[in-house]
């Protein structure tokens, strides 16, 4: 039971911005409750070892039929990635979720932004290590936590739900086209379906089918990346 009774003068008590749970009277001052926080903590251990599962071959394999079914003369049969996984390892994926939480927490701080900007398998465990350290300060003093804690929940969800291999089918972002045109990069938005292994950019028409070419994508997209942060730091 709660450690406080209810105020007849109509006075709201303080709840977590999380949960929406009437805050005990020992955590008046916080902005989020000591289960939402320890809840938190827990999912953002257990991320590391989520992403290292997902970024591997055989996530990107498992359950992968040949188009149509049947046999063919072929040994190989070709091999439809699974877009929600590269969704997650890739540019725009867990990696960029993270460091956005983590540059609105530094930029809350008054600190300079997150340092960490290269691929994603090098900025996920920076990340884990900057928001598992600063947790105790966003669940005691920030007031958007609420809605960080509940990104966290979801990136959690995501993860252990294709680890376990529970496939949802839909349409994923995966990134901005990194073809070039004439006038420079393309950059539109690449989007694809879950149930096909099949991308196509619909301004500069470049394609995407086998396995060997999205891992050609998503090193072609972090070279953008890259590329982009160079000059970034040049003009700066």
């Amino acid at each position: 039971m709660h450690d406080h009774t209810p105020d007849d003068d109509g006075y709201n008590w303080p709840v977590c911005n999380p949960c929406g749970r009437e805050l005990w009277t020992d955590e008046l001052d916080r902005q989020a409750c000591r289960p939402c926080e320890d809840r938190t903590a827990t999912r953002i251990a257990e991320l590391p070892v989520l992403f290292r599962q997902l970024n591997t071959t055989a996530a990107l394999m498992r359950g992968a039929r040949r188009p149509g079914g049947g046999s063919s003369g072929s040994k190989t049969p070709p091999i439809p990635p699974r877009l929600e996984v590269l969704a997650l390892v890739g540019p725009g994926g867990a990696a960029a979720r993270l460091r956005d939480i983590e540059d609105s927490w530094r930029k809350a701080l008054g600190w300079t932004v997150a340092p960490w900007r290269g691929s994603p398998t090098q900025a996920v465990p920076e990340h884990v290590t900057f928001l598992a350290n600063n947790l105790p300060w966003a669940c005691d003093a920030y007031e958007s936590v609420g809605q960080d804690i509940d990104d966290l929940r979801r990136l959690h969800g995501e993860c252990t739900a294709i680890v376990n291999d529970e496939r949802k089918p839909g349409r994923v972002q995966i990134g901005a086209c990194p073809g070039r045109l004439e006038a420079g990069l393309c950059g539109q938005p690449l989007t694809a379906s879950a149930a096909s292994h099949r991308v196509r950019c619909g301004a500069c028409g470049s394609r995407w089918e086998t396995l060997g070419e999205w891992r050609e994508l998503r090193a072609a997209q972090e070279a953008v990346a890259a590329e982009q942060i160079q000059q970034t730091g040049a003009a700066a």
